[in-house]
């Protein structure tokens, strides 16, 4: 883990609560233009059906991920996109807690 990922990550806490290493994100691929911009990070995509990650190479796009697959994307926040083949779908990121709130302050 980097120094930028530092976490206090609690054994058995699942994905989206105090202590987890893992939070999810859901961003909305749509099938016009690019499609819709992945936020800045690192994050593990779970397969979705028709939906493909592109991402802009300075003079075109390429295929990162073809359709209904999932792995790992890197992206600076402008050059990478999901997109849907025909309409609208969510896909699920998985990436580093970004700082989960705790509930509270030194519990006893």
């Amino acid at each position: 883990m980097s120094l930028a990922t530092n976490k206090i990550i609690l054994a058995g806490a699942t994905s989206n609560t105090d202590g987890a290493y893992f939070q999810t994100s859901i961003v909305n691929a749509i099938n016009t233009g690019n499609g819709t911009v992945v936020p800045a990070g690192i994050y593990l995509m779970v397969p979705a059906a028709n939906v493909t990650v592109v991402a802009n190479t300075g003079s075109a796009n390429s295929t990162i991920l073809a359709n209904n697959t999932g792995g790992m994307i890197m992206s600076d926040g402008v050059n990478v996109f999901v997109k849907h083949a025909s309409s609208n779908a969510d896909v699920t990121l998985i990436g580093v807690n970004g700082g989960e709130n705790a509930s509270e302050t030194y519990a006893a």
